[in-house]
């Protein structure tokens, strides 16, 4: 197997990785309930897909608080 025959510099590495970046992903805004979701999924705040409620979301329980 070949091998390299002398090191490549720290700023060659670097130039060779400078197009390795995290894609930001598309959002969308819900119609109903106007918050940011992915395309082409069911949003996870109201239950909706494209204008009909297909999960229904439970409403999130308050926590206790405790005395003291």
């Amino acid at each position: 197997m070949p091998l390299p025959k002398r090191q490549h510099s720290r700023s060659r590495g670097r130039k060779r990785r400078t197009h390795w970046k995290i894609a930001v992903p598309a959002m969308s805004i819900c119609p109903q309930c106007k918050k940011a979701i992915l395309p082409h999924r069911v949003c996870a705040y109201c239950g909706h897909y494209k204008g009909k409620l297909v999960v229904e979301i439970a409403a999130p329980k308050e926590k206790k608080k405790r005395p003291g």
